[in-house]
């Protein structure tokens, strides 16, 4: 099928349009046709993507399915996907229809609650399909928008400051990218993100007021796009707005914030940092691998004295995404290969675990760990599921979570023991933080009488998380599918990798000398 990205790209857009045009009103019925609109788009999304899944090869390390043509001001429009890229797909496109019908209770501004989220999938996934430098930048910085007003209209009591800081700290971060992006076009004459790639941007050591910048020219660019990625993934210390936004989120927002758009930092750094900037990215690896590892322990402790589910859940997203950036700096196949099967399995159980949060708010309308208590007398059905998720999220044998966790340890290790050391006692406190969560919630005699009368889990929730269940077992048993096709990609990048280091180190030396 010609035209394949595109049309999954778009689809979603074209039906928030069509909900834009020609949906009326404000009475039940219209509210109703909106959100089986919402969710017919993305269901289809999600089985035109499995066509993209079944043509792609996974032995092939070129971009596959490329579409290019002329757009505007000279620019290009091309789209494609590689085995990094083809799985955040394939993840954007499975979870939006279940966010959807996680949605199905809200009766505020249906319509353009819809619209939101089927504006931010097109988005999300032109973050992972573009090929072009600029239309990535667009892509990528219009998706704070409708998350920047789901927050603000239908978030919490405080929406309003958390969407603010949200969208403040994501964008002043882009700013120096989109420099460094005019940078880049000044000496490739491209925007082509192939071209760039095979670039060789200068790596000459120079000086700045009396600082020496090793790796020059290279280094510069990548603290330049590492400024943006950072704050989207985030990485400590620029996480500050991501328990902000969680909280006040409503809780579709809160899963498509934590399952995809924190992954945009990690691919950032695969598409970008790694293969145009990998001398830059070498000299900077030992103080990323310390502020991941500072990450995963300090947001962990933190985690622990926090009384509302949804922040400490935050903050193990973040304690999770220090794993993520340690496997890509760490630079080999195994840390690569599990910096990227964590945060396919992150997008399964933060999600999940967020949709848990839901499942009891939308009844008690709190989220404070205190309220809670002994749910597993009324609520079996709901116990079970959320002792599942807070298995895989501690990463428990036998879940997905505990594949990403251990290949990435695998990795950094072998190139900084005390990093990777240090790291690993973030699983302690991972099972610290989220044990006590579900003993406070779950467990207990049913004293609050507010509490004795909730009911189960309802047909629509079950069904919402039975995918969710099926792919965290199964990748937890089987991790195949996803190694196997992010294998190839993931060596070539580390080819391209070690071979710029190893000029690098040649330059040097001969400077040296």
């Amino acid at each position: 099928m010609d035209n394949l990205l595109s049309i999954t790209t778009f689809l979603p857009a074209l039906a928030a349009l069509i909900l834009a045009v020609f949906l009326r009103g404000e009475d039940e019925a219209a509210q109703r046709n909106a959100k089986w609109l919402a969710f017919v788009a993305t269901s289809v999304t999600f089985v035109i993507s499995l066509f993209i899944l079944a043509q792609f090869e996974p032995s092939n390390t070129d971009f596959q399915m490329v579409e290019t043509r002329e757009w505007l001001l000279g620019l290009q429009y091309k789209m494609g996907v590689d085995g990094i890229s083809v799985l955040f797909v394939m993840l954007t496109t499975f979870l939006m229809p279940l966010v959807i019908a996680a949605s199905w209770d809200v009766t505020k501004r249906v319509k353009e609650y819809m619209i939101a989220f089927l504006v931010l999938e097109t988005l999300m996934l032109g973050v992972f399909m573009s090929l072009d430098l600029v239309l990535f930048y667009l892509f990528f910085e219009a998706g704070l928008i409708p998350m920047f007003l789901v927050i603000g209209i239908w978030g919490g009591a405080n929406r309003v400051y958390a969407s603010f800081k949200f969208f403040l700290y994501t964008f002043l971060g882009s700013v120096l990218m989109l420099v460094a992006m005019v940078a880049m076009f000044a000496e490739a004459q491209t925007t082509d993100i192939e071209a760039l790639m095979r670039h060789q941007f200068d790596f000459e050591t120079f000086s700045i007021l009396g600082v020496q910048i090793v790796g020059g020219f290279q280094t510069l660019l990548f603290l330049a796009f590492f400024a943006s990625f950072a704050v989207k993934m985030p990485m400590w210390p620029v996480h500050t707005w991501l328990p902000d936004a969680h909280v006040q989120a409503p809780t579709a927002g809160s899963v498509v914030l934590a399952a995809i758009l924190l992954k945009m930092g990690g691919y950032g750094f695969l598409r970008f940092s790694l293969p145009m900037f990998p001398v830059g990215a070498d000299v900077m690896t030992p103080l990323i691998l310390w502020m991941s590892a500072i990450a995963i322990v300090y947001t962990s402790l933190v985690a622990l004295v926090q009384e509302d589910m949804k922040k400490l859940i935050a903050y193990s997203s973040v304690a999770h995404m220090g794993y993520v950036t340690m496997g890509i700096f760490a630079a080999n196949q195994q840390g690569i290969d599990g910096a990227i099967f964590q945060m396919i399995s992150h997008g399964f159980i933060s999600g999940a675990l967020f949709l848990c949060v839901g499942v009891i708010y939308d009844r008690m309308h709190t989220r404070d760990i205190d309220a809670y208590g002994g749910l597993v007398n009324r609520m079996p059905a709901y116990a079970l599921i959320f002792m599942l998720f807070t298995m895989a999220n501690v990463g428990l044998p036998g879940t997905s979570g505990f594949i990403g966790e251990f290949l990435t340890l695998l990795g950094v290790f072998q190139v900084n023991t005390w990093v990777a050391m240090i790291a690993t006692t973030g699983v302690i406190f991972s099972a610290a933080y989220a044990l006590w969560l579900y003993r406070r919630v779950v467990f207990g005699d049913l004293i609050k009488e507010s509490l004795k009368t909730i009911q189960d889990m309802s047909l629509r929730e079950r069904a919402i998380f039975a995918p969710l269940v099926v792919m965290t077992l199964l990748l937890g048993v089987y991790p195949a599918p996803v190694l196997d096709m992010i294998g190839p990609s993931v060596a070539a990048l580390i080819d391209q990798y070690d071979i710029a280091r190893a000029a690098f180190d040649a330059a040097h030396q001969f400077a040296a000398n």
